[in-house]
């Protein structure tokens, strides 16, 4: 039975476009980067807020080049479920959605420039390579979500090296410790990607997309799903015990609940409307998941 989706009105409709429930991915590891850094000495907080506002008019940009490309490609119709929805049932034209995700990078480099003056033009390039990867996460002609590498993409970009870059605009350097304590939030990301594979996998595969959720089934892409949530905590869980955090780094368990709602969700539901609640879990889970550890991370060193 044919669903039919009713197109978004006023400010909803580019509210929508933004796709907010991807923004955590920018960001959750953005702070957990700046937390990690104030182990290490006093917080720059313009540096702080410029780079999370370019992080996420990065992702917005992002989500942008998604839906103009996945509408030219024909992949987006007015019964898709999970887009932005502003131009197959919102009738904003497809050169304005491009437009504005140029715009949102433009103002991004506008803000790296400020960075990396008060810190290293070396940032200027790793910046550069990320907003290239954002771009051709769905545009040109081999995109990356288009294959079993987009949950590896954008957990080491969107996760491991937004917190990296976050904590290096801070301290100037990169350590062992900031690494580990990125790998989490690198499968969180992951599995915000990995979830909505699994929600578009009819879509996708008549699409002629070939996405590691489609190549090793829609089961098997639930249970890679869970071992992602179950990593992240078992990964505190040693960091903790090894001396590398203290004991209020569990307070990410405080938050296990959503991953464990979004694995139940899915494993019940196949209807795309219907598992809609786990995508929403499962970004809320890096979300919460980075704010905790940040939060652990925080107190662990001040008490």
């Amino acid at each position: 039975m044919q669903q039919t989706i009713q197109a978004d009105t006023g400010w909803r409709i580019w509210w929508k476009l933004t796709r907010p429930h991807t923004l955590t991915a920018a960001f959750a590891p953005v702070f957990l980067g700046t937390m990690i850094a104030l182990t290490n000495g006093n917080i720059n907080f313009p540096l702080f807020f410029a780079m999370l506002i370019a992080s996420i008019f990065i992702q917005m940009a992002t989500n942008m080049f998604n839906e103009y490309y996945d509408f030219k490609r024909g992949l987006d119709t007015e019964q898709s479920i999970g887009i932005g929805g502003t131009i197959v049932r919102n009738g904003v034209k497809p050169k304005t959605v491009l437009n504005l995700a140029f715009i949102l990078y433009g103002i991004s480099v506008l803000i790296g420039i400020y960075i990396c003056m008060e810190t290293s033009w070396w940032l200027a390039v790793v910046g550069l390579i990320s907003m290239a990867i954002g771009y051709f996460y769905t545009g040109g002609p081999y995109p990356i979500a288009y294959t079993p590498f987009g949950e590896l993409v954008s957990g080491v970009v969107m996760g491991m090296l937004l917190i990296l870059i976050a904590f290096y605009i801070q301290t100037l350097t990169v350590t062992t410790e900031a690494i580990l304590l990125s790998v989490p939030s690198m499968l969180l990301v992951g599995g915000i990607m990995m979830a909505n594979n699994i929600r578009d996998i009819e879509g996708d595969t008549k699409g002629g997309r070939r996405t590691l959720a489609i190549l090793v089934n829609r089961s098997n892409a639930i249970t890679i799903l869970m071992l992602f949530f179950i990593i992240s905590y078992v990964w505190i869980i040693g960091m903790v015990l090894f001396g590398h955090l203290t004991p209020w780094a569990l307070l990410v368990f405080l938050s296990i609940k959503k991953p464990a709602t979004a694995i139940n969700v899915f494993r019940k539901n196949k209807n795309p409307l219907l598992v809609n609640p786990a995508m929403k879990n499962t970004a809320i889970t890096n979300t919460l998941f980075g704010l905790l550890l940040g939060i652990g991370i925080l107190l662990g060193h001040l008490i």
